[in-house]
């Protein structure tokens, strides 16, 4: 299939990338490098630099392209609480300007990354899909927001949709890995201090209801995740729109977290207390079991040390020469 792939250039994006490249797949990449890198575009991808919204018409124009993964967005959780019109702009209009170039263009697939955000502080976990959706800032709010407009344009113009949640994506693959320039992800943190890039980690609450006293937090493989994103885009269905969660099932807490990066990586990770965030769930934690049934999607790589043990291999490629 030939495919466009927005955001391509960030994280996730470039990941999902090279493993549709990987399948034989023809990929476009989008990505105005806002927050992406041109470096993280892999081999074997076109590459077009440019606003998504503006790029998407004439790209998709002549209906050249089997399907769109949607991966660009903004994600900073502080950031859309300070500037919330960034948010709905660069996450609502722009996606509601790429529907429009697919509905025009007749581009029949689309996977949208969504994000467990959209259910806010849950009631229970691990979190179904049929949790009631109570976004608790205006990130999550913009891709709740995107997501049901996906869910009608999938009923009004039979696009065949897929929208994928989950909370903290990490680990490497084939050269490719978390480099934000804001870095707020709580692996790649721990992994500054193991490297003398930060004194310590900071520990938000040790007295939440949990084995530890720290927040639990479910982590998935960037590989796995880049893996559903496939499946996603070969199952779906003219007409519908399925949203399904991706986790593990279980989780980790922060200690745990300190702890496997310090085996991983043989180093101290001195550790900082303080109070809990406002705001912020003792347990967040994903059901897959729906990803399990329907699209035959299950974590291959779900231990914390082998997903710190990717992570901390491709960190050490970024560290001055003889470190």
């Amino acid at each position: 299939m030939k495919l466009l792939v927005t955001g391509g250039a960030g994280y996730v994006g470039s990941v999902c990338a090279r493993v549709l490249l990987d399948r034989g797949h023809e990929v476009v990449i989008v990505d105005d490098l806002s927050t992406g890198s041109e470096q993280a575009i892999p081999a074997g991808a076109a590459f077009v630099a440019g606003d998504v919204g503006e790029a998407a018409g004439w790209l998709l124009d002549g209906g050249v392209f089997d399907g769109v993964l949607h991966f660009a967005a903004r994600s900073l959780v502080g950031e859309s609480v300070q500037s919330p019109e960034t948010y709905w702009y660069g996450n609502v209009v722009k996606t509601l300007e790429l529907l429009e170039a697919m509905r025009v263009s007749r581009t029949p697939r689309l996977v949208f990354s969504s994000t467990a955000a959209t259910y806010g502080e849950p009631d229970s976990t691990p979190i179904t899909e049929d949790a009631p959706t109570r976004p608790t800032n205006p990130y999550g709010a913009t891709k709740l927001a995107v997501d049901h407009a996906i869910g009608s344009y999938a009923v009004a113009h039979g696009l065949a949709a897929t929208s994928l949640r989950y909370f903290n994506v990490a680990g490497a693959f084939a050269g490719l890995g978390e480099n934000h320039p804001t870095e707020t992800h709580l692996i790649p943190l721990v992994l500054q201090v193991a490297a003398g890039r930060r004194e310590a980690i900071s520990v938000f609450g040790t007295d939440w209801p949990t084995r530890d006293g720290t927040a639990i937090r479910d982590y998935i493989h960037i590989r796995d995740l880049a893996e559903a994103h496939v499946l996603a885009l070969e199952s779906s269905r003219a007409g519908s729109h399925h949203i399904y969660n991706l986790g593990s099932g279980a989780g980790a807490t922060v200690r745990e977290v300190i702890s496997a990066c310090e085996r991983v990586t043989g180093r101290p990770i001195p550790s900082v207390d303080g109070p809990r965030r406002a705001g912020d769930p003792a347990v967040l934690v994903a059901s897959s079991e729906k990803a399990t049934v329907e699209l035959g999607w299950r974590p291959r790589h779900a231990g914390l040390d082998e997903i710190v043990l990717d992570a901390w291999e491709l960190f050490r490629t970024r560290l001055p020469t003889g470190w």
